[in-house]
C-alpha cells in the first residue's frame, strides 16, 4: 500500500510513504466447502470488479482523475481475468481471513464454528488446562495439554461491558466489529484473575448511523469540500486527522459542549466529484438515509443549520472562515493538510492544498457523525510472551491472549493501518511459539 502514510509520519520513526501491506488476490476455491462460512465484505465490492485497499483512494476520484479512471479499468480487468480462469477472487479482509483458514485446512487444524466459550478450566495448581464450550445444545470440555490462547476479539457488542467501562454516550449500534465479539474471552479471563487494560478505549472512527448498519467514515470526511462541526456549528478538529483521534476529541470535548453527534457538512460540488460510500458521484443520497435522520439537505447554509439544530449564524461564519482557508491553502485553526497523512484521501487537482476546497455550490448536506469503532481495544494484560498477567504482575500459567481480547500494545494511540491485525498475528505467533517450547 505504497503512499499510505503512517498516522504520525512527523514523529521519530514515522514513515511518510507508509509501511502497510495487504494480501494478494486469493482464489476462494482453495477453501472448498469452508468458503460458505466466510463472512461477506464489510462494503461489498461492486459487481464486475476486483478491488484492493490500495485502489480505494483512486476509485473515490474516478470521476475527476485520470489515474482514478485507470485504476477502475484495472479493477475490471482483474475481475475479467479471474472469471476466465474460473476463479472466485477474494481481496482485502476476505483474502486475509480466507488465507488463514486455508492454512488451517492444509495443516489439519480443526475449527469448530458455532461453539461459543463458556469458561476456562484450570488444574489444582492454577494452570489453564482447557475450555468449556457450548455445542449442539450442551457443554463440552476441550482439553489443552500445553495451554490456552484466547483470541476471541473485543467486547464491542456487549452493552453491559461497554456501559461499565466506557464513556457515554455509548452502545452497540455504532460499531462495525464482528457481531460475535461480545467479550466472552475477556470475561473468562477476568474471572480467572486477569488484570484488564485499556477497557475505556476502542479503535474509534467517525461513523454515520445509517438505517441498516453504521458506516465507518474514512475517506469521505477527509476529501476536500467537507468540514466537521459540533452542536454549536463550529469546527473543532482537523477533519483529515487519524480517525481514532477525531473520536477522542469528540468525547473529550463533549463534556463541555455538544460534540456527539457532530455533523459532516458538504456541498453539491463535493457530491458531483467524489464517491460516497458506494454511491457514485451526482447520485442522490437514499431516501432511507433521510428518513433515519442520517442526512439532511437544504439550499442555504442557514436552512441546513436549522434542520440539524445548530446556530445559523455560527455555521455560516464557520463555512465562510473555512472557505477563506481553502483559497489560501492554509488551515490556521486546525492545520488540516500540514501532515502527509492528511493528504492520502484527497484530490490532487485541488490547489493550493489538496485537503481544502470551499463549500459554495448548493444544495448543502449535513451527515450525522457518531463515535463508531472497528472494535474495542481493551482486554487482558499480557507480557512480551503474550502470557496473561494478574494485577500483581504474576503470570497465570498456561493462559495467553492476543488480538482485541488483550490490552492493545498500541496503548491509547493508533500508529498506522494494521495496528489491530499486525499485533494480533504477531502475538498469536509469539504465544504459539512459547507454547511449543512449554513442557
Amino acid at each position: 500500500m505504497e503512499g499510505y502514510s503512517d498516522y504520525y509520519p512527523e514523529l521519530q520513526g514515522g514513515m511518510p510513504n507508509g509501511r502497510s501491506i495487504e494480501p494478494d488476490q486469493l482464489d476462494g476455491r482453495v477453501l472448498g466447502a469452508e468458503l460458505a462460512h466466510l463472512n461477506p465484505a464489510y462494503i461489498p465490492t461492486p459487481a464486475g470488479l476486483v478491488v484492493f485497499s490500495a485502489d480505494y483512494k483512486w476509485l473515490n476520484l474516478a470521476a475527476v482523475n485520470l489515474k482514478g479512471a485507470a485504476v477502475s479499468a484495472e479493477c475490471v480487468a482483474r475481475y475479467t481475468a479471474a472469471a476466465l480462469r474460473g476463479e472466485i477472487p477474494l481481496t482485502m479482509g476476505q483474502a486475509l481471513a480466507g488465507g488463514l483458514r486455508a492454512g488451517l485446512l492444509a495443516a489439519g487444524v480443526p475449527v469448530r464454528l458455532n461453539t461459543p466459550l463458556v469458561d476456562l478450566r484450570f488444574d489444582g495448581d492454577g494452570r489453564a488446562t482447557g475450555v468449556v464450550v457450548s455445542h449442539n445444545g450442551g457443554q463440552v470440555l476441550v482439553r489443552a495439554s500445553r495451554g490456552v490462547i484466547v483470541g476471541s476479539g473485543g467486547f464491542e457488542h456487549d452493552l453491559a461491558m461497554r456501559t461499565e467501562f466506557q464513556r457515554q454516550p455509548i452502545g452497540t449500534d455504532w460499531t462495525v466489529g464482528a457481531q460475535e465479539n461480545t467479550g466472552d474471552g475477556i470475561r473468562a479471563g477476568r474471572r480467572a484473575g486477569a488484570a484488564l487494560d485499556l477497557m475505556d478505549d476502542a479503535w474509534w472512527g467517525p461513523a454515520i448511523p445509517l438505517p441498516d448498519e453504521p458506516y465507518f467514515c474514512l475517506a469521505e470526511r477527509t476529501l476536500p469540500g467537507g468540514i466537521l462541526v459540533n452542536g454549536d456549528g463550529v469546527r473543532f478538529v482537523n477533519e483529515g486527522a487519524p480517525y481514532s483521534d477525531v473520536v477522542h476529541v469528540m468525547y473529550d470535548r463533549n463534556a463541555s459542549g455538544p460534540h456527539i453527534p457532530c455533523w459532516l457538512i458538504v456541498d453539491q460540488n463535493y457530491r458531483n466529484r467524489y464517491l460516497f460510500k458506494d454511491l457514485a458521484p451526482t447520485l442522490p443520497f437514499p431516501d432511507s438515509w433521510y428518513a433515519a435522520g442520517a442526512v439532511h439537505k437544504a439550499w442555504t447554509i442557514g436552512d441546513l443549520a436549522a434542520k440539524i439544530g445548530v446556530p445559523s449564524a455560527a455555521l455560516r461564519q464557520t463555512v465562510t472562515r473555512f472557505n477563506g482557508f481553502a483559497r489560501t491553502g492554509k488551515d490556521l485553526d486546525f492545520h488540516r493538510g500540514d501532515s502527509v497523512y492528511d493528504h492520502y484521501y484527497t484530490d490532487p487537482a485541488v490547489r493550493p492544498n489538496s485537503c481544502l476546497a470551499p463549500l459554495w455550490l448548493p444544495p448543502y448536506y449535513a451527515l450525522k457523525i457518531v463515535p463508531g469503532d472497528l472494535g474495542t481495544k481493551g482486554g487482558m494484560r499480557t507480557d512480551a510472551r503474550a502470557r496473561v498477567l494478574r494485577a500483581d504482575g504474576s503470570v497465570i500459567p498456561g493462559l495467553y491472549a492476543a488480538g482485541n481480547a488483550s490490552g492493545a500494545v498500541m496503548g491509547h494511540s493508533y500508529a498506522g493501518a494494521g495496528s489491530t491485525l499486525g499485533p494480533a498475528m504477531t502475538f498469536g505467533y509469539i504465544a504459539a511459539d512459547d507454547l511449543a517450547g512449554a513442557p
